[in-house]
């Protein structure tokens, strides 16, 4: 999976990428980023502004 584009992709493609990511591949957020070598803030920031949430007790953003 090719997140090397997180930072421009469309962001509603992007959390499916990432919720897909993290429930096949890693144990959380954190490791996701980790991984990939991903800025989580960067991530998170993207996701939020459009409209979702990184909800952890569910390990996915909605």
């Amino acid at each position: 999976m090719d997140l090397s584009t997180y930072q421009t992709m469309d962001p509603h493609l992007l959390v499916g990428v990432v919720n897909t990511a993290i429930r096949n591949h890693c144990e959380s957020l954190d490791d996701l980023c980790k991984t990939h070598d991903l800025d989580a803030e960067i991530l998170t920031t993207r996701l939020a502004e459009a409209g979702y949430d990184y909800m952890p007790e569910q390990k996915r953003f909605r």
